[in-house]
């Protein structure tokens, strides 16, 4: 019987979503508000999501979906002969994959669960360890280690996951019976039914999309690259410019332009009109249908609609009472980035906020009379103009109970606790004290093995440790000290600190720098510094800029967030997990590291006079106050419409705008 085909698909957009996923024929969408929506073949219940909540992330198999909850347990629906939707007691999940028969999970100490059908051992991943990404085939799974290495476990037919000497990888891909890794260096390495890759062509490689038969490179530059089964045209990427990322289906690739349009090449199994799509920043393709995100949290969808695969108007639903758009933040003087979110400290003192809103973070609307903002993490601290702080989002170890305090000048907030600098010195603090990063009172007989807690004049806190520059240039700190990052009782002379992740930095009054604790990458090989005036801490390494506006970096550089030797003109520097932002003198900004999600794509930012950066996006902000975002978009955390009348006020908040250097 020959099938009736809904064509062409133009759906009215859906609202509020901030990711969609295609399975073999439904499609998948997560909202702001952590609820789900599916719509498509249910044969199997694979869209029976109407009851889930608190979602941060989804992911459609052939046909069951699986979502992962906010508090890192895991539900499944669909499809379950192999048991593939049994993840049930899952827990400490960040990450997850699902593959045609079987279910993936990454947990957050690097190792890895798995479920469902395991014929060809592609669920025998529980001698796994130090994973930080997985990906799965069609019975095999792919997983990327912390130090760039590769396991993969399953069907190995065609030798898909004959991986074991890959090295200094970055990315994996794993689709059918092919596994694709980029390395640090923007070059490819492929195993298993692949296709010959030119050597000559991959070069400078930023982003892979792998098909049944094919596979597609995104350069640096913005072109493309394809190589494998040509019959329909899905390599004919020559052409392609502007690109800022890519996908493939079984005969088609998609590419999406810096200015949101979209082009395809390749055959769909049914007529798709893509060229009515504008601002679109993501695309999801499914076996006979496409979906697109665009910039304003709604969803263009279009070709097979035999299972309602398209029917998504009923998808909206309004992310503010007045519709999309409305109370645009605006009036913005200083900019920080959580993990996931934005938050704008306007000229008012209000405050403004956007993206992941799990735990409230975001919750800063009646906010007033605030003069600093900081986030890290899951929660926000708001220091008032009378010296109270308010604090909003995540608070497992207590870190935002400080309604109680008063006379505060300045704020700093870590992992899981929270420290504010009095007016006479003092310190307070608030939240996990397990390694006793919360002990910072004042000592007068000497029961502090390295110094009391007062004529204290700035404060630094990170995931363990806690330290404080006092008046006399000396430093004092208490808290983890397993790797000597609070071994700073000798220092002197001491201008500014900055607590790292397992390090201390201080920098001296003369220009030069002195670190203590891991060292594991060289990250504290900063003795022979001259002439610096800041410092930014990132993951294992370290960068200092310098009076005549160059640059240094320590540490890991294994994605060549250290290669910073030639920027000039720098007047600020700031550093993301693993990538770096340079702030030039005459307001553009330069970007080098990891940039998977974006957050290096910079080059095209003017008139600029702070950056921040969070976890994986960038922002910037503008002489005129508007606000330039960049890098993983997901829950709307590079909402951009901000902005404000800096003029006299630049001067001022310039402290807090560029919370990213001493």
């Amino acid at each position: 019987m020959e099938k009736k085909y809904q064509h062409p698909e133009k759906t009215t957009p859906w609202a509020d979503v901030v990711a969609v996923s295609a399975g073999w024929s439904h499609t998948v969408g997560l909202r702001k508000d952590g609820t789900v929506v599916a719509v498509g073949d249910n044969r199997c219940g694979q869209c029976d999501v109407d009851d889930w909540h608190d979602i941060t992330a989804i992911n459609a198999g052939n046909f069951h979906t699986v979502g992962l909850r906010k508090d890192r347990t895991v539900v499944a629906t669909g499809f379950d002969e192999d048991g593939q939707c049994s993840v049930g007691g899952w827990q400490d999940i960040i990450a997850i994959a699902a593959g045609e028969s079987h279910t993936v999970g990454l947990k957050v100490d690097g190792t890895v669960v798995a479920v469902g059908d395991n014929e060809d051992g592609q669920c025998d991943i529980g001698s796994w360890r130090d994973i930080v990404a997985i990906s799965v085939g069609g019975s095999y799974t792919v997983g990327l280690r912390k130090d760039g290495t590769v396991v993969a476990t399953g069907n190995n037919g065609n030798g898909q996951c004959d991986v074991n000497s890959w090295r200094d990888m970055t990315a994996i891909s794993a689709e059918n019976e092919e596994t694709v890794g980029l390395h640090a260096d923007g070059t490819i390495v492929t195993a298993g039914n692949s296709p010959y890759i030119d050597s000559n062509d991959w070069h400078d490689i930023t982003a892979i999309s792998i098909a049944r038969d094919h596979i597609v490179g995104l350069r640096r530059d913005g072109t493309v690259v394809a190589a494998g089964d040509n019959e329909d045209g899905q390599c004919n990427v020559d052409g392609w410019h502007n690109m800022i990322a890519i996908d493939t289906g079984y005969t088609k690739t998609v590419g999406i332009r810096a200015d949101g349009t979209v082009i395809m090449t390749g055959r769909m199994l049914c007529p798709c009109d893509i060229s009515d799509w504008r601002d679109i920043t993501t695309v999801s393709i499914g076996y006979e249908h496409m979906a697109g995100l665009r910039t304003d949290d709604t969803v263009v969808a279009v070709g097979n609609n035999q299972h309602g695969q398209c029917n998504v108007d009923d998808w909206y639903e309004a992310a503010m009472e007045d519709g999309p758009g409305a109370q645009a933040p605006a009036d913005i003087v200083a900019i920080c980035g959580g993990w996931g979110y934005t938050v704008g400290l306007k000229i008012d003192g209000t405050v403004v906020a956007a993206g992941y809103n799990d735990d409230g973070q975001c919750n800063v609307e009646g906010w007033q009379d605030i003069v600093s903002v900081c986030t890290k993490h899951d929660c926000t601290i708001g220091l008032r103009r009378d010296g109270t702080v308010v604090a909003v989002g995540h608070n497992g170890c207590g870190q935002c109970d400080v309604g109680s305090w008063r006379d505060i000048v300045a704020i700093s907030v870590g992992y899981c606790n929270t420290v504010g600098l009095k007016a006479d010195g003092t310190v307070v603090a608030a939240g996990d004290n397990e390694w006793g990063q919360c002990d910072v009172g004042s000592w007068e007989d000497g029961q502090s093995c390295i110094g009391s807690w007062y004529d204290i004049t700035a404060v630094s806190v990170e995931y363990h440790h806690t330290v404080g520059l006092k008046a006399d240039g000396t430093v004092v700190a208490v808290g983890d000290n397993e790797w000597g990052q609070c071994d700073v009782g000798g220092w002197r002379d001491i201008a500014a600190i900055k607590a790292g992740d397992d390090c201390t930095i201080g920098l001296h009054r003369d220009g030069t720098v002195v670190a203590a604790g891991l060292n594991n990458e060289g990250q504290c090989n900063v003795s022979d510094w001259r002439d610096i005036v800041a410092v930014s801490v990132g993951y294992h390494y370290i960068v200092g800029l310098k009076a005549d506006g160059t640059v240094v970096a320590a540490g890991d550089n294994d994605i060549g967030q250290c290669d910073v030797g030639d920027w000039r003109d720098i007047v600020a520097v700031c550093t993301g997990h693993d990538y770096t932002i340079g702030l030039r003198r005459d307001g553009t900004v330069i970007a080098t590291g990891w940039n998977g999600n974006g957050q290096c794509d910079v080059n095209d930012w003017k008139d600029i006079v702070a950056i921040c950066t969070g976890d994986e996006h960038t922002i910037g902000l503008r002489a005129d106050g508007t606000m330039v975002t960049t890098g993983e978009n997901t829950a709307g955390r590079c909402y951009s419409r901000l902005r404000t009348d800096m003029r006299s006020m630049r001067a001022k908040f310039w402290h807090t705008a560029n919370r990213c250097t001493l």
